[in-house]
């Protein structure tokens, strides 16, 4: 499959489990963009970043130690 999705099937909750640790993206509903490492994910979409950086219109606004993203405001997290 294209994108990096697995060729088998694979559920949502399995591709974060995947990726925990991992450099993320995650781009919220009101297109700022965090990228970070993922330390947890819960099944609200609730995550928890670390050496996380904040883009407004793809430029650094802000660096955080760790942060936390309420799931509601989540379009979608790729990976890095």
């Amino acid at each position: 499959m294209e994108n990096g999705a697995n060729s088998g099937s694979s559920d949502p909750s399995s591709f974060l489990t995947e990726i925990i640790g991992a450099p993320v993206k995650v781009k919220l509903n009101s297109s700022v963009e965090y990228r970070g490492y993922l330390i947890s994910v819960d099944g609200y979409m609730n995550i928890s970043l670390e050496k996380t950086e904040e883009y407004v219109d793809g430029k650094l606004r802000r660096s955080y130690g760790e942060a936390f993203v309420r799931g509601n405001n989540v379009l979608y997290i790729s990976a890095s």
